[in-house]
């Protein structure tokens, strides 16, 4: 069956970004255990040199997943356009089991006609098309069409929803420069890097909007911590918390009206939730301990947030609502920075044993904590919208750099910028 797919991912025409790679991604481990799979480069009909190599982008994404390993392109043993001119045998022999083909070819005033097709290998009876679509896409959006394609290829070989098309949100410090904080945005490999602020006193805690058009952060531009909330399309700006001593940790509710954060005004830091609407503040914890980085539970009913009230920082959760709380986590002797995975179900967070500070996950069900990173100083993690995998902050050869880490700890990558230090990532919710 073909389809054909209209482009009505607007809000990317408004974005004037780089066409380069902010950071490389080097994998440091786990592509053994990964699912073979293979991206045909796909057959160009114009004239001159293909506009970009949308088998190399979908084939990346396949690989930074870490669940599947793309056969190298040396080694493919057909080069073919259409799903009906492969031979089962001829993969198989390879170890794959799904293979992806198609063309691009100009379609007028800039465009390009896209076809691709995946298909099943595996079948005695010749390959079985699993998938097959058409669609005419602007030039500057080629590279976002293919993070389009292995979306929905990822999806029908897993059950899974892709996130490849989505984006990433980072503090990057460049020492020695007259503004050295900078806060940024680029897709989740790095490509289309856009720089929304710049500022001399330090940025923190970035945290999406759960329709991905808005960012909260804390600022200290005004020589004091105050949270701004900023439109990433029309850059307009504005200071929603400007509280006496600590206004912190910004995170948006499930329904994106309200902030959980974190304010002293009253003496402790404790948890609050501002209203975004009527700017009311609700207190939510009560304790002569720090009460500190809250963030949503799925259904917006209850915040996790990290406690000293046991002696040592641990994660809590508190209704909303009632301000009944119960501890959470009780393995390790310190838990920090905990998020919620897309599904509501696991807590990411980084967990500290015997001095060494790394991500882990835990089931909310009351599943064991599982240590997921070998790192150290690891920070700050965030779950991608469909929870395969979390980027988080940590430290490289003296430098501060984003790493991933699958949810199940075997694929592990590190992402080095080419530029200053990069600091506390935020994955955004889906954008399509």
């Amino acid at each position: 069956m073909r389809k054909r797919w209209m482009w009505l991912w607007i809000p990317l025409l408004l974005l004037t970004a780089q066409a380069n790679a902010a950071f490389d991604i080097e994998i440091t481990g786990g592509t053994d255990s990964a699912r073979p799979v293979a991206v045909v480069p796909f057959k160009w009909t114009g004239g001159g040199q293909m506009p970009q190599d949308l088998a190399e982008v979908v084939a990346n994404d396949f690989r930074n997943s870490g669940m599947f390993r793309p056969l190298d392109r040396n080694r493919l043993p057909q080069n073919v356009a259409s799903a009906n001119e492969l031979d089962p045998n001829l993969w198989r022999a390879h170890q794959v089991d799904a293979v992806m083909v198609g063309t691009i070819e100009p379609a007028g005033n800039n465009q390009y006609r896209i076809s691709f097709e995946l298909a099943d290998v595996l079948g005695q009876d010749g390959a079985e098309l699993m998938e097959s679509r058409t669609a005419t896409v602007p030039a500057n959006q080629l590279r976002q069409y293919a993070h389009r394609m292995a979306d929905i290829a990822f999806e029908k070989l897993t059950g899974i929803k892709g996130a490849f098309l989505t984006r990433i949100a980072y503090v990057n410090v460049q020492h020695g420069a007259d503004f050295p904080y900078q806060l940024k945005i680029a897709d989740y490999d790095g490509f289309n890097e856009q720089l929304l602020l710049r500022s001399r006193e330090p940025l923190m805690s970035p945290a999406w909007s759960p329709d991905g058009r808005k960012l909260a952060y804390v600022s200290f531009e005004n020589k004091k911590a105050e949270i701004v909330v900023q439109d990433i399309y029309s850059q307009q700006r504005q200071v929603v918390s400007s509280e006496r001593g600590i206004n912190g940790a910004p995170q948006f509710s499930p329904d994106g009206s309200k902030l959980a954060l974190v304010l002293s005004r009253d003496g402790q830091p404790e948890v609050y939730v501002l209203n975004l609407a009527n700017k009311q503040y609700k207190r939510i914890t009560n304790n002569r301990s720090i009460d500190t980085e809250p963030t949503w539970a799925a259904d917006g009913q209850s915040i996790y947030f990290v406690s000293e009230r046991g002696g040592k920082p641990q994660v809590y959760q508190a209704n909303v609502n009632s301000g009944d709380t119960r501890r959470v986590t009780f393995q390790g002797d310190t838990n920090l920075g905990p998020r919620v995975t897309g599904d509501g179900k696991s807590l990411v967070l980084v967990s500290r044993a015997q001095g060494k500070y790394r991500i882990a996950r835990q089931d909310l069900d009351g599943g064991q904590l599982q240590v997921l990173t070998e790192t150290q100083l690891d920070e700050s993690p965030s779950p991608a919208p469909n929870g395969t995998m979390i980027i988080y902050s940590t430290t490289y050869q003296g430098r501060q750099v984003l790493s991933l880490v699958s949810m199940d700890g075997r694929f592990k990558a590190r992402l080095p910028a080419r530029n200053g230090d990069v600091r506390a990532p935020a994955w955004s919710p889906y954008l399509n």
